[in-house]
């Protein structure tokens, strides 16, 4: 007999022809319309919890891949989700002139620009390590961010909207971070280091001529 307390999470019920595992699979693909709807009202929902966040403007949300993975690193997000079709590829590159690797995300437009691959400041042109989609890399690593993962489509209105407006990858944080005012100390840090760099230079030609501070060689 069926217990009537397991009525309300029955989803569909359909006739098979097989018992055991050849009618388990039968009964899924017999119901894998009604699967699919709860799919997507599972990922309607969580998008609607997202658009939320952004909405109230309550500063726990993320989206962007470079905004994403700041808010990883913080080890800030709670659901981090990405559209299953999102086309960035994580690439390591590096510099053979230095031996130094630099991690760098490109949509297909992106990997077009030549740019992309040479050293800004030396135009050298940066060897590809490693080629993986983005969407792979989470999958493999998400866990060591202590977040969870949540792959949707665009095949709702929600979904349509979080890849057209918001680069089909965000996330749901456990707390505030204001991404605006880490970009800007960011870029003091690189001014900072840049000066420090172009101090040493100065030093270095300074000794190799064997002057000292306020020795003019005379």
């Amino acid at each position: 007999l069926f217990d009537q307390r397991l009525q309300k999470i029955v989803i569909k019920m359909v006739d098979v022809s097989y018992g055991g595992e050849n009618g388990f699979n039968q009964a899924i693909e017999m119901a894998a319309d009604a699967l699919a709807n709860v799919k997507l009202m599972k990922e309607k929902k969580l998008l609607q919890r997202y658009m939320d966040e952004i909405s109230q403007d309550t500063g726990r949300y993320c989206f962007m891949v470079d905004d994403t993975l700041h808010a990883l690193d913080l080890g800030a997000v709670e659901d981090l989700i990405v559209w299953d079709n999102l086309e960035t590829q994580r690439y390591i590159l590096r510099n053979v002139s230095t031996g130094v690797d630099v991690v760098k995300h490109l949509n297909k437009h992106q990997e077009q620009d030549d740019k992309n691959f040479r050293d800004p400041e030396t135009g050298i042109e940066l060897e590809v390590q490693e080629k993986e989609p983005l969407v792979e890399w989470f999958a493999n690593n998400y866990k060591s961010f202590g977040c969870n993962l949540e792959f949707v489509t665009d095949r709702s209105s929600e979904g349509t909207q979080f890849v057209k407006g918001f680069g089909g990858i965000g996330g749901i944080l456990r707390w505030k971070v204001d991404f605006q005012e880490m970009a800007q100390y960011e870029h003091a840090a690189k001014l900072d280091k840049h000066e420090e760099e172009e101090e040493e230079e100065e030093e270095d030609d300074e000794s190799e001529y064997g002057f000292d501070d306020g020795d003019y060689g005379f």
